[in-house]
């Protein structure tokens, strides 16, 4: 079935009762043909502020490592502190998968209402954690949380950022992990002053920071649509059509020209949801080389960040013996190396290319990496150029990573994208993310340089992997409709 009206109109080619027959829409045309504009900010804001919240989490995690050895209640070793960063990846890793199917059946929106919520108590729950049990459960409950919010997240800020703009704002969005990190990393240096309050609570106060943030953004977020994307391949054609044309309007209430491109009509058979079978024949028969650059590039990624990271204030205090509250103040030029990375390096994704660009970034990050590793073990760095060194490394690494979420976001189709996030984020992160700080731990635990060097050479060797299968396999999704880089599921054949 199918209404042509006319396309001057703006009005998409679609029917409301479209369900079980064919729908024809230029919907997903006419959202990647708009201009950048106020609505796409606050999308950014609204929605990428996930990302925030889960740098501020793993930068608390660290900064308050040395407070949670010293605690009264707690009193973790380095193993300890290891385990509760496993247990929060753990949790990202469930939370992704469970929640990512939920968002490709019920919707994104209310997905990442739930999500964020789960994340609010959980992290308010932490603060109030009694002993080692506690704490590592409540840290998996907010890593399920944030899991769940990546999935929904990403998913809907792919389907609303226009073609051209797709690469730098997924760049950019990631990248204000950090700015997380750095909020984490300011509020440590207040709130585990000793001076302030006393030891046993500041960590406590730090984790509350979280909680009150997230129900923040529960408010930014009530004025967010659901997905038109997602809603036309559920059969609600009615609803996407007006999400489209009001947010068309608004646009043209704000002086903005909107661009009379032609778009081509996408024709899909309409379906209520996807069986799980198709999804995985479509992740691993259909687009199973896809998947293995998916794979590839998360599991790199996630080994080298939260290695590296979550166990980056023991390096500090173990090796160059940085006071546990003075830890911040390093963590700080780190996150801000992290940020400009992928604000700066982002729009080359959109011009250069995405292979080019993936590959570049995961290479240099592994080399940098086995070059200042080397001089690390050798005691040839002071705690600053030991600083510096990670600075300009994770420049790169931040958009190499940050690049990992761009491609299983944007390289699957439209009716599994939550879910591919979720599989290959969960996959990558399990086998990346939940050894990666336990063996750090233990390595670190050895006071050997020798032995945290062979760790950073793990990392360094699947970057440098990842790079190559990107720069093989990687696919040109720079400046394409979504629906032209993975054709959906429910396409219809051509007449």
């Amino acid at each position: 079935m199918s209404d042509t009206t006319a396309p001057q109109e703006n009005r998409s080619p679609a029917t409301a009762d479209a369900r079980g027959g064919i729908i024809e829409t230029d919907l997903p045309g006419r959202l990647d043909r708009l201009p950048w504009g106020r609505f796409h900010t606050l999308i950014v804001f609204a929605l990428g502020i996930t990302w925030l919240l889960d740098g501020l989490e793993v930068t608390l995690a660290g900064a308050v490592a040395n407070a949670l050895k010293t605690s009264p209640a707690l009193q973790f070793s380095n193993a300890d502190v290891g385990i509760a960063g496993s247990a929060y990846i753990a949790g990202a890793v469930l939370g992704a998968l469970g929640f990512g199917w939920l968002t490709d059946r019920l919707g994104r929106r209310k997905l990442f209402f739930i999500t964020l919520f789960l994340y609010v108590a959980a992290t308010a729950a932490t603060a109030f954690s009694w002993n080692l049990a506690s704490f590592v459960l409540f840290r998996f409950l907010t890593g399920a949380g944030i899991g769940g919010e990546y999935t929904a997240i990403n998913s809907t800020i792919q389907e609303f950022t226009p073609a051209h703009y797709r690469g730098r704002t997924d760049l950019a969005i990631n990248g204000t992990f950090w700015v997380g990190a750095g909020i984490g990393a300011a509020g440590s240096l207040v709130l585990l002053d000793p001076g302030l309050m006393p030891p046993d609570w500041g960590w406590r106060a730090c984790f509350l920071i979280g909680a009150a943030l997230g129900l923040t953004i529960l408010f930014m977020r009530m004025w967010v649509p659901e997905s038109p994307r997602w809603l036309i391949t559920h059969g609600r054609i009615d609803e996407a059509k007006q999400v489209v044309e009001e947010i068309e309007a608004h646009f043209r209430e704000h002086g903005k020209q909107i661009p009379d491109t032609p778009v081509k009509p996408l024709r899909l058979k309409a379906r209520e949801s996807t069986p799980l079978g198709e999804v995985f024949h479509a992740l691993f028969n259909t687009h199973r080389r896809r998947s293995l650059v998916g794979m590839m590039l998360m599991t790199a990624q996630a080994f080298f960040y939260n290695a590296i990271f979550f166990t980056y204030a023991l390096v500090l205090t173990d090796f160059y013996d940085v006071p546990g509250n003075h830890i911040g103040w390093y963590v700080l030029p780190f996150a801000a190396g992290n940020f400009l990375g992928p604000v700066l390096l982002g729009k080359l994704f959109d011009v250069l290319g995405r292979r080019h660009m993936i590959a570049f970034t995961y290479a240099i990050s592994g080399v940098l990496l086995t070059i200042s590793g080397w001089m690390f073990m050798h005691g040839m760095l002071s705690v600053t150029t030991q600083t510096i060194a990670w600075m300009v490394t994770f420049f790169f690494t931040s958009a190499a990573a940050s690049s990992a979420y761009l491609t299983v976001s944007e390289t699957f189709p439209l009716e599994i994208r939550a879910l591919a996030i979720a599989v290959f984020y969960a996959f990558g992160t399990a086998l990346g993310g939940i050894i990666g700080p336990t063996l750090f731990g233990q390595l670190i635990d050895t006071h050997e340089r020798g032995a945290v060097f062979i760790g950073y050479l793990i990392g360094s060797v699947l970057m440098i992997a990842a790079a190559v299968v990107a720069g093989i396999w990687g696919i040109a999704a720079e400046r394409k409709s979504l629906e032209d880089v993975a054709r959906p599921l429910s396409a219809a054949d051509e007449h």
